[in-house]
């Protein structure tokens, strides 16, 4: 069972949909209370693009999946429209768990999230922060904030960039619209917030599927991720069990840096490594990253438990 949800959040209304399981033995209705995932989509991303795919996996398990686009991306509301702000996403989050809390379809003693690449990194600091999330997988995540931020910008380019940021924010202040710039671009070496020839194949081919999804973000989008240090956090979400899913030849969110976030976890924890790429991992590699995720929360989100806050 599938149902369109709306989510208020601190004035903005996000929107997304809540898939529960049901009966196994093919009678119509609902399963009753489920263990949940709360998911939303990576880096100027939205929910089509394959978050539908995940929550099948998890539905065939027994796991409801509420999943839920970002303020001011897709169907959710919220200005300025295109920007990450990695911080008010994590309140977003949190709001979501709450209002996952309160359906009838959910066990709020058993609530979970689910994030990939930037959402990946979400998922780590709202563990660290929310006892109510009794379980955590975080695929290819952005750990590295201001170490990842040094990685994708050529050294000598940073201090025209700074400036770039540092004019965007006069011109906004002045009243001027935010600027903007590609999340991907098709040519080598356009500017775009995630380059490369992966990042453009991956978005592309899914328009079809997102309609609502638009290729741009918000400059300040890349001046507030720097500053977003999702590893910082890992040492606190223990007890909650938590799944990192790492791909050998990331390089949109390298894996030595995840490595070293994941050192520092306390268990339970599990790390699997794929082979290729960052977004190899949606595609040769979906059946393994997906299988991981599901068995990990049927395993800690199993039997009933008290809640505790």
């Amino acid at each position: 069972m599938r149902r369109d949800v709306e989510i208020e959040a601190d004035g903005a209304r996000l929107r997304g949909w809540l898939l529960a399981p049901e009966i196994q033995d093919g009678a119509a209705g609902p399963a009753g209370p489920a263990p949940t995932v709360v998911m939303a989509p990576g880096f100027g991303g939205v929910k089509e693009q394959l978050l539908d795919r995940y929550a099948q996996v998890f539905r065939a398990a027994g796991i409801a999946t509420l999943a839920f686009d970002h303020r001011g991306f897709g169907a959710s509301d919220g200005e300025p429209r295109q920007e990450v702000d990695p911080w008010r996403q994590v309140e977003d989050w949190r709001h979501a768990l709450t209002f996952a809390s309160l359906q009838p379809e959910v066990d709020p003693a058993r609530l979970a999230v689910w994030g990939t690449s930037l959402a990946g990194g979400l998922a780590l600091v709202v563990a660290a922060l929310d006892r109510r999330v009794r379980c955590a997988v975080a695929q290819v995540p952005e750990v590295g904030g201001h170490a990842g931020w040094l990685r994708r910008v050529q050294p000598e380019m940073i201090e025209a960039v700074e400036h770039e940021f540092a004019e965007d924010r006069k011109r906004r202040m002045a009243g001027e619209p935010p600027a903007t710039l590609p999340l991907v671009a098709k040519r080598p070496g356009a500017p775009a917030a995630i380059p490369g020839r992966e990042a453009w194949d991956f978005f592309s081919a899914l328009e079809t599927a997102a309609p609502l999804w638009k290729n741009e973000v918000t400059l300040r989008s890349l001046d507030l991720l720097r500053g977003f240090e999702p590893g910082a956090y890992v040492e606190r979400i223990a007890p909650t069990p938590l799944l990192c899913i790492a791909a050998r030849s990331d390089t949109a969110s390298p894996l030595d840096l995840l490595l070293a976030a994941y050192e520092r976890a306390r268990p339970p924890k599990r790390l699997l490594l794929l082979p290729g790429g960052h977004f190899e991992v949606y595609t040769t590699g979906f059946d393994t990253a997906a299988g991981a995720a599901r068995d990990w929360f049927a395993e800690h989100l199993g039997p009933e438990r008290p809640l505790v806050v």
